[in-house]
């Protein structure tokens, strides 16, 4: 149950945080397709803890093993797994919560859903589950750059410091060029200072990775209930931390006239576009063949060093405190999870596509 994602493109992420290993399985990848393993490894390195001051100090290589459905270097059209192994979990740096429960973590909707819970950093609702659906979006990824289209996700907005410049005047080279993962490396040092600061504070901070889709055909979504920004949003919001989604213009939409906000249609050189793009490259839940633009809000990391009031499992009154190995910050890793939810979402709808025009 709800552990699937996809129709044509289908993934399954299995594992715990504290257990042997997490991993996917995914079902309906196109057989001969050459699947570099390098890139799944660097989109896995991009999400993986201990990067820099600014995220979790937990040490983990994430190095993943194929276990199925690649041979000699290209997939076989049979179910892929990818398996990572987890290798270094301090699980006794949860057993103070056994039995208490932490402020806005899943610990007590899981209790009271299942009538038992892996506590050891969050079990199956740990952000690491994260990491099996960056591996399954890298091969996503490969497929969509095959068509020509490509993903960049980015930190747009650290708790009030905000990027401000335009989409048209930013350089994504210069992403992956510093921590915090903001393509204006002016705004990226305040944003850094500022998470540190929090960092020193022993609390979190929240904030936007925005992302644009380049080279999306005219076509993609389905009518209704399959609209495309409604699988995006679906898609997003299922991300740990995730707390708001907004595509194109947006909640600013909402101060805006019809006549100011339509976006009217040109031809150039035989190819239809639109003037402006509030619409976010969708239209009727379609991709319009302009770039799909969207923003994903995330809160603090819920998880602090401080004391704070809560409940044990019998209604009792409990002091609950941060220990472990925490993100002050979840955006720097958030956005390599981003961009791969994108393109599982861009895939399913480009190999659902095909199907329909066979």
């Amino acid at each position: 149950m709800s552990n699937t994602y996809g129709k044509a493109f289908k993934i399954t992420t299995f594992g715990e945080s504290h257990g042997p290993g997490i991993g996917v399985v995914i079902d309906g990848c196109p057989s001969g397709l050459a699947i570099d393993l390098d890139h799944i490894q660097t989109e896995l390195d991009r999400r993986k803890p201990g990067q820099s001051k600014l995220t979790t100090q937990r040490k983990e290589p994430d190095a993943f093993q194929v276990l199925s459905g690649i041979f000699e270097g290209k997939s076989t059209g049979t179910p892929i797994a990818l398996f990572i192994p987890n290798e270094n979990q301090k699980s006794q740096d949860y057993s103070h919560i056994a039995h208490t429960f932490r402020p806005s973590h899943a610990d007590f909707t899981y209790q009271e859903k299942y009538g038992i819970r892996d506590y050891r950093g969050g079990g199956r609702s740990s952000a690491r589950e994260t990491a099996a659906r960056v591996a399954a979006g890298a091969i996503a990824k490969q497929i969509l750059a095959s068509q020509g289209i490509r993903i960049e996700a980015f930190v747009s907005q650290v708790g009030t410091i905000k990027l401000q410049k335009e989409i048209k005047d930013l350089d994504f080279s210069l992403t992956e060029t510093n921590p915090v993962r903001c393509p204006d490396p002016e705004t990226a040092e305040k944003m850094a200072q500022r998470i540190d600061e929090i960092r020193l504070e022993r609390d979190t901070i929240g904030g936007i990775v925005s992302c644009i889709c380049f080279g999306v055909p005219v076509g993609l979504g389905e009518p209704v209930f399959d609209k495309l920004h409604a699988e995006l949003g679906k898609a997003m919001l299922s991300i740990n931390a995730a707390k708001g989604f907004q595509i194109g213009s947006g909640f600013q939409s909402v101060g805006m006239k019809g006549s100011a906000h339509n976006d009217s249609f040109y031809t150039e050189n035989g190819v239809v576009k639109t003037r402006t793009n509030h619409s976010g490259g969708i239209q009727g839940g379609i991709s319009n063949g302009q770039e799909i633009t969207f923003d994903v809000v995330f809160k603090p990391v819920a998880t602090i060093m401080q004391d704070q009031e809560s409940i044990d499992d019998e209604g009792n009154a409990a002091i609950v405190s941060g220990k472990g190995r925490h993100d002050p910050c979840v955006l720097p890793r958030a956005v390599p999870i981003v961009d791969a939810m994108a393109a599982l979402v861009l895939v399913d709808f480009w190999l659902r596509n095909r199907l329909v025009k066979i």
